[in-house]
């Protein structure tokens, strides 16, 4: 007898069209992928601190990048930045307070820091401005502006152009152009503008235009900071500077006017509504002032301007709300608060 076999599977033959497919599992995107339809929030040079950009996700917590930590807004030591802040205001209106000319040296300190500051930043872009005629037509920029007046300040300004045209000649042809241009816009930027903070103070008034419009200015830093912190959602400029808001916008401008008005009408005898549009216009340069220096330093991938400020950085991180000011709050006052 033969032996028992045992059973063979025989594949059973599909019809056509029935046979299984194998289907790829579907990817899975990274961690650090961009959401589908949230747009991706570039990282402010006070918004990285070394670490990943986040991307903000949809759902009912604020966005991180319009509403910080408690801590912070901009992960600095909240309590080193206050501390600065509150020395150089009580250095700056003792000066205006006990001999109104010392305001002249620490505008000139400030600004000459400033000018080198700005020129080493712009050396990370591999651009060699010449610095030696920069910082001497600083100094003489803001003698004449507080001896001559606007003529002196306009002939200092053409002093350090043709400075800086010729001191350049003695590097050779290359890459003339642009440091020579680098050069111009470090003098128009910082001196000439810090310029008309002297100007202000010419008048047998000039230290309470001054503090008017120093004033006003910290008044748009703490108003915008405080109503972003507390109602900013949304941004203003979210590829130049994420964290501004109009919300915080709104609160520089209320904040400005509070603080102008009363010093306008009270201390210069100006009308309120000049008081008002003071507030308002400064608290518009301020922010365009510092939207361009954030602008400045992400095209150079640089954080900050320097580190010598505590909590705020460099000295030209503490002056680029306040130059462009400088130069709107002359123009206004000269038509709202005319000298005597």
């Amino acid at each position: 007898m033969a032996p028992p076999t045992s059973p063979i599977a025989v594949p059973r033959a599909e019809p056509p069209g029935t046979q299984e497919i194998a289907v790829p599992a579907p990817a899975v995107p990274p961690a650090d992928a961009p959401v589908a339809g949230v747009p991706a929030v570039a990282a402010d040079d006070h918004d990285t601190h070394g670490g990943p950009v986040i991307a903000p996700v949809p759902g009912p917590d604020p966005e991180p990048d319009l509403v910080p930590p408690k801590s912070s807004r901009a992960g600095r030591d909240l309590v080193a930045a206050i501390g600065v802040g509150l020395g150089l205001g009580a250095v700056i209106i003792a000066s205006l307070l006990v001999y109104p000319p010392a305001f002249l040296g620490v505008i000139a300190v400030a600004i000459l820091v400033g000018v080198v500051e700005l020129v080493r930043a712009l050396e990370a872009g591999n651009v060699r401005v010449p610095l030696a005629p920069v910082l001497v037509g600083t100094v003489a920029m803001l003698a004449l502006a507080w001896t001559r007046g606007t003529d002196g300040l306009v002939a200092g300004f053409l002093f350090i152009v043709v400075a800086v045209l010729l001191w350049r000649l003695g590097d050779g042809p290359e890459g003339y152009l642009r440091d020579a241009t680098a050069g111009v816009f470090v003098a128009l930027y910082v001196p000439l503008l810090a310029g008309f903070a002297v100007l202000l103070l010419v008048p047998d008034d000039g230290a309470a235009r001054v503090l008017a419009f120093i004033a006003t200015v910290v008044g748009n830093d703490v108003g915008g900071y405080a109503a972003g912190v507390l109602f900013g959602r949304h941004p203003m400029a979210p590829t130049v500077s994420p964290k501004k808001s109009w919300e915080g916008m709104a609160g520089s401008i209320v904040a400005c006017v509070a603080v102008a008005t009363p010093i306008v009408t009270l201390a210069l005898g100006g009308p309120w509504w000049g008081g008002v549009l003071f507030g308002v216009c400064l608290a518009v340069s301020a922010t365009v002032g510092d939207l361009g220096e954030s602008l400045i330093k992400r095209d150079l991938g640089i954080k900050d301007m320097g580190t010598l400020l505590p909590g705020h950085g460099g000295i030209m991180d503490r002056l680029d709300s306040l130059l462009p000011s400088a130069a709107v709050a002359y123009l206004l006052l000269a038509w709202v608060a005319p000298p005597a």
